[in-house]
């Protein structure tokens, strides 16, 4: 061979190196975009997932307020009716004490 094909063989060859570099960095960062949106859909199915857990957290203490304020009720009734029989007994004991007199 002769210099300029020597030279034009040298030429090619860093022709070819240097395409081979630009393919590899255009299927590294391809692939690099790829697995960040399949990063980016497993958190959005992460977070989706959380929030409905945190919905059915909610739906829960809603119901177990709904359930205090009727036992609160209950308890208030039987406040009232405890104070009720109390007046009732201190006036029996009233009518007994006068009856033992």
């Amino acid at each position: 061979m002769d210099e300029s094909g020597c030279a034009m063989t040298m030429q090619l060859g860093a022709l070819i190196g240097t395409v081979g570099t630009l393919v590899g960095i255009l299927f590294g960062y391809l692939g690099w975009r790829q697995d960040d949106k399949k990063e980016l859909q497993a958190d959005a199915a992460g977070s989706g997932e959380l929030r409905s857990d945190i919905n059915y957290i909610k739906r829960g203490i809603d119901d177990i307020r709904v359930d205090m304020k009727v036992q609160e009720k209950r308890v208030t009734e039987l406040a009232e009716r405890v104070t009720r029989v109390e007046e009732s007994t201190k006036q029996a004991h009233k009518r007994i004490d006068k009856l033992e007199e």
